[in-house]
Protein backbone atom coordinates (compact mmCIF):
# COMPACT_ATOMS: atom_id res chain seq x y z
CA UNK A 1 0.00 0.00 0.00
CA UNK A 2 1.18 3.53 -0.78
CA UNK A 3 0.99 5.99 2.09
CA UNK A 4 0.75 9.31 0.29
CA UNK A 5 1.46 11.41 3.38
CA UNK A 6 3.22 13.91 1.12
CA UNK A 7 0.26 14.71 -1.15
CA UNK A 8 1.37 14.86 -4.77
CA UNK A 9 -0.70 17.55 -6.50
CA UNK A 10 0.18 17.28 -10.13
CA UNK A 11 -1.84 18.66 -13.00
CA UNK A 12 -1.37 17.39 -16.52
CA UNK A 13 -0.80 20.59 -18.49
CA UNK A 14 -0.57 18.71 -21.78
CA UNK A 15 -3.81 17.61 -23.39
CA UNK A 16 -5.13 14.57 -25.29
CA UNK A 17 -3.83 15.86 -28.64
CA UNK A 18 -0.33 16.07 -27.09
CA UNK A 19 -0.64 12.45 -25.96
CA UNK A 20 -1.82 11.32 -29.41
CA UNK A 21 1.04 13.15 -31.15
CA UNK A 22 3.46 11.58 -28.65
CA UNK A 23 2.10 8.08 -29.42
CA UNK A 24 2.18 8.69 -33.19
CA UNK A 25 5.80 9.84 -32.99
CA UNK A 26 6.72 6.94 -30.70
CA UNK A 27 5.07 4.43 -33.04
CA UNK A 28 6.83 6.07 -36.02
CA UNK A 29 3.75 6.22 -38.25
CA UNK A 30 2.48 8.86 -40.65
CA UNK A 31 -0.08 11.19 -39.11
CA UNK A 32 -2.35 10.56 -42.13
CA UNK A 33 -2.15 6.79 -41.69
CA UNK A 34 -2.77 6.28 -37.98
CA UNK A 35 -3.20 2.64 -36.90
CA UNK A 36 -6.34 3.40 -34.89
CA UNK A 37 -6.56 0.05 -33.10
CA UNK A 38 -2.95 0.20 -31.89
CA UNK A 39 -3.05 3.90 -30.94
CA UNK A 40 -6.38 3.47 -29.11
CA UNK A 41 -4.97 0.58 -27.08
CA UNK A 42 -1.88 2.60 -26.13
CA UNK A 43 -3.97 5.70 -25.32
CA UNK A 44 -6.28 3.76 -22.98
CA UNK A 45 -3.24 2.15 -21.35
CA UNK A 46 -1.84 5.60 -20.58
CA UNK A 47 -5.17 6.70 -19.08
CA UNK A 48 -5.20 3.59 -16.89
CA UNK A 49 -1.72 4.37 -15.57
CA UNK A 50 -2.66 8.02 -14.95
CA UNK A 51 -5.73 6.90 -12.97
CA UNK A 52 -3.62 4.45 -10.94
CA UNK A 53 -1.32 7.33 -10.01
CA UNK A 54 -4.33 9.55 -9.15
CA UNK A 55 -3.15 12.21 -11.59
CA UNK A 56 -5.59 14.98 -12.44
CA UNK A 57 -7.13 13.82 -15.74
CA UNK A 58 -9.07 16.51 -17.59
CA UNK A 59 -12.41 15.62 -19.15
CA UNK A 60 -10.92 16.19 -22.61
CA UNK A 61 -8.86 13.00 -22.18
CA UNK A 62 -12.04 10.97 -21.65
CA UNK A 63 -13.80 12.63 -24.60
CA UNK A 64 -10.84 11.73 -26.81
CA UNK A 65 -10.95 8.15 -25.52
CA UNK A 66 -14.63 7.93 -26.54
CA UNK A 67 -13.80 9.40 -29.98
CA UNK A 68 -11.03 6.84 -30.55
CA UNK A 69 -13.34 4.00 -29.50
CA UNK A 70 -16.01 5.26 -31.92
CA UNK A 71 -13.53 5.44 -34.82
CA UNK A 72 -12.16 2.00 -33.94
CA UNK A 73 -15.65 0.45 -33.82
CA UNK A 74 -16.54 1.91 -37.23
CA UNK A 75 -13.34 0.60 -38.79
CA UNK A 76 -14.25 -2.90 -37.58
CA UNK A 77 -17.57 -2.80 -39.45
CA UNK A 78 -17.97 -5.02 -42.54
CA UNK A 79 -17.06 -3.19 -45.77
CA UNK A 80 -20.70 -2.70 -46.84
CA UNK A 81 -21.78 -1.26 -43.48
CA UNK A 82 -18.65 0.92 -43.36
CA UNK A 83 -19.52 2.41 -46.78
CA UNK A 84 -23.06 3.17 -45.59
CA UNK A 85 -21.68 4.78 -42.41
CA UNK A 86 -19.25 6.92 -44.41
CA UNK A 87 -22.10 8.12 -46.63
CA UNK A 88 -24.10 9.01 -43.52
CA UNK A 89 -21.10 10.88 -42.08
CA UNK A 90 -20.76 12.88 -45.30
CA UNK A 91 -24.41 13.91 -45.01
CA UNK A 92 -23.94 14.92 -41.35
CA UNK A 93 -20.53 16.57 -41.79
CA UNK A 94 -16.92 15.41 -41.50
CA UNK A 95 -16.09 11.75 -40.96
CA UNK A 96 -14.73 11.30 -37.36
CA UNK A 97 -11.37 9.80 -38.39
CA UNK A 98 -10.57 12.61 -40.82
CA UNK A 99 -11.84 15.20 -38.35
CA UNK A 100 -9.33 13.85 -35.81
CA UNK A 101 -6.49 13.80 -38.35
CA UNK A 102 -7.27 17.42 -39.31
CA UNK A 103 -7.21 18.39 -35.61
CA UNK A 104 -3.86 16.66 -35.13
CA UNK A 105 -2.29 18.26 -38.23
CA UNK A 106 -3.46 21.75 -37.22
CA UNK A 107 -2.35 21.27 -33.61
CA UNK A 108 1.06 19.96 -34.69
CA UNK A 109 1.56 23.07 -36.85
CA UNK A 110 0.69 25.23 -33.84
CA UNK A 111 3.11 23.30 -31.60
CA UNK A 112 5.91 23.52 -34.18
CA UNK A 113 5.48 27.30 -34.50
CA UNK A 114 5.37 27.72 -30.71
CA UNK A 115 8.52 25.61 -30.36
CA UNK A 116 10.31 27.65 -33.04
CA UNK A 117 9.34 30.95 -31.39
CA UNK A 118 10.43 29.58 -28.02
CA UNK A 119 13.89 28.69 -29.37
CA UNK A 120 14.16 32.11 -31.01
CA UNK A 121 13.32 33.78 -27.70
CA UNK A 122 16.06 31.78 -25.95
CA UNK A 123 18.58 32.79 -28.65
CA UNK A 124 17.61 36.47 -28.34
CA UNK A 125 17.83 36.26 -24.56
CA UNK A 126 21.41 34.97 -24.83
CA UNK A 127 22.33 37.98 -27.01
CA UNK A 128 20.31 40.61 -25.14
CA UNK A 129 19.84 39.27 -21.60
CA UNK A 130 17.17 40.88 -19.46
CA UNK A 131 17.90 41.47 -15.79
CA UNK A 132 14.43 41.29 -14.30
CA UNK A 133 13.57 39.93 -10.91
CA UNK A 134 11.97 36.54 -11.32
CA UNK A 135 8.52 35.99 -9.88
CA UNK A 136 8.39 34.04 -6.62
CA UNK A 137 7.45 30.39 -6.86
CA UNK A 138 3.98 30.10 -5.36
CA UNK A 139 3.62 27.19 -2.95
CA UNK A 140 6.72 25.46 -4.23
CA UNK A 141 5.81 24.87 -7.84
CA UNK A 142 2.97 24.13 -10.18
CA UNK A 143 3.53 23.16 -13.78
CA UNK A 144 5.71 20.16 -14.42
CA UNK A 145 8.70 21.47 -16.39
CA UNK A 146 11.26 18.97 -17.60
CA UNK A 147 12.81 20.40 -20.72
CA UNK A 148 12.75 17.72 -23.40
CA UNK A 149 11.19 15.09 -21.14
CA UNK A 150 7.39 15.23 -21.11
CA UNK A 151 5.03 13.78 -18.52
CA UNK A 152 4.16 11.14 -21.13
CA UNK A 153 7.84 10.12 -21.38
CA UNK A 154 7.86 9.56 -17.63
CA UNK A 155 4.56 7.67 -17.63
CA UNK A 156 5.85 5.48 -20.46
CA UNK A 157 9.08 4.72 -18.55
CA UNK A 158 7.08 4.02 -15.38
CA UNK A 159 4.71 1.66 -17.21
CA UNK A 160 7.64 -0.21 -18.79
CA UNK A 161 9.20 -0.55 -15.32
CA UNK A 162 5.97 -2.04 -13.95
CA UNK A 163 5.83 -4.58 -16.78
CA UNK A 164 9.51 -5.50 -16.42
CA UNK A 165 9.47 -5.87 -12.65
CA UNK A 166 6.19 -7.83 -12.71
CA UNK A 167 8.03 -10.60 -14.57
CA UNK A 168 10.52 -11.07 -11.75
CA UNK A 169 9.84 -14.00 -9.47
CA UNK A 170 10.70 -12.02 -6.35
CA UNK A 171 7.98 -9.40 -6.99
CA UNK A 172 5.55 -9.78 -4.08
CA UNK A 173 2.37 -7.91 -3.33
CA UNK A 174 2.53 -7.51 0.45
CA UNK A 175 -0.58 -5.57 1.31
CA UNK A 176 0.47 -5.13 4.94
CA UNK A 177 3.58 -3.19 3.91
CA UNK A 178 3.20 0.58 3.57
CA UNK A 179 5.49 2.71 1.45
CA UNK A 180 5.69 6.40 2.27
CA UNK A 181 6.11 8.95 -0.52
CA UNK A 182 7.98 11.17 1.94
CA UNK A 183 10.47 8.37 2.65
CA UNK A 184 10.97 7.80 -1.07
CA UNK A 185 11.58 11.54 -1.60
CA UNK A 186 14.32 11.44 1.02
CA UNK A 187 15.73 8.26 -0.53
CA UNK A 188 15.97 9.83 -4.02
CA UNK A 189 17.57 13.01 -2.64
CA UNK A 190 20.08 10.93 -0.64
CA UNK A 191 20.96 8.95 -3.78
CA UNK A 192 21.52 12.17 -5.76
CA UNK A 193 23.66 13.46 -2.91
CA UNK A 194 25.94 10.45 -3.38
CA UNK A 195 26.11 10.66 -7.20
CA UNK A 196 25.47 13.39 -9.76
CA UNK A 197 22.83 11.49 -11.74
CA UNK A 198 20.86 8.26 -11.75
CA UNK A 199 19.17 6.36 -14.56
CA UNK A 200 15.37 6.25 -14.26
CA UNK A 201 15.22 2.45 -14.15
CA UNK A 202 17.85 2.33 -11.38
CA UNK A 203 15.44 4.13 -9.04
CA UNK A 204 13.45 0.89 -8.90
CA UNK A 205 16.32 -1.62 -8.63
CA UNK A 206 15.41 -2.67 -5.09
CA UNK A 207 11.61 -2.33 -5.34
CA UNK A 208 9.93 -5.50 -4.10
CA UNK A 209 6.28 -4.67 -4.83
CA UNK A 210 4.08 -2.68 -7.19
CA UNK A 211 3.16 -0.37 -4.28
CA UNK A 212 6.82 0.49 -3.70
CA UNK A 213 7.27 1.26 -7.41
CA UNK A 214 4.24 3.59 -7.36
CA UNK A 215 5.47 5.38 -4.21
CA UNK A 216 8.90 5.92 -5.77
CA UNK A 217 7.42 7.30 -8.98
CA UNK A 218 5.08 9.67 -7.11
CA UNK A 219 8.08 10.88 -5.10
CA UNK A 220 9.97 11.56 -8.33
CA UNK A 221 7.04 13.53 -9.80
CA UNK A 222 6.81 15.64 -6.66
CA UNK A 223 10.55 16.39 -6.68
CA UNK A 224 10.29 17.47 -10.33
CA UNK A 225 7.28 19.65 -9.54
CA UNK A 226 9.18 21.29 -6.68
CA UNK A 227 12.13 21.83 -9.05
CA UNK A 228 14.51 19.88 -6.80
CA UNK A 229 15.40 17.40 -9.54
CA UNK A 230 15.27 17.38 -13.35
CA UNK A 231 14.54 14.60 -15.83
CA UNK A 232 16.50 14.66 -19.07
CA UNK A 233 17.06 12.60 -22.23
CA UNK A 234 19.93 12.63 -24.70
CA UNK A 235 17.51 11.64 -27.50
CA UNK A 236 13.76 11.35 -28.10
CA UNK A 237 12.43 8.21 -26.38
CA UNK A 238 15.94 7.55 -25.08
CA UNK A 239 16.86 6.54 -21.56
CA UNK A 240 15.72 9.04 -18.93
CA UNK A 241 18.27 10.34 -16.45
CA UNK A 242 17.46 12.07 -13.17
CA UNK A 243 19.78 14.85 -11.96
CA UNK A 244 19.67 17.23 -9.04
CA UNK A 245 18.44 20.68 -10.08
CA UNK A 246 20.88 23.58 -9.91
CA UNK A 247 20.32 25.75 -6.85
Amino acid sequence: MVENDYKVRLEIFEGPLDLLLYLIKKTEVDIYDIPIEKITKQYLEYLQVMRMLSLDIAGEFLVMAATLMLIKSRMLLPAEERTEQQAQDEDEGEEPRWALIRQLVEYKKFKDVASYLGHRAVEQESVFPRHEASAPDVEGGGELKMGDVSIFDLINAFNETLKRVAQKENLREIFEETYSVTDKIEEILWTLGEQTAIKFHNLFDHAATRAEIVATFLALLELIRLKQVRAQQSAHFGEIEIVKAAV
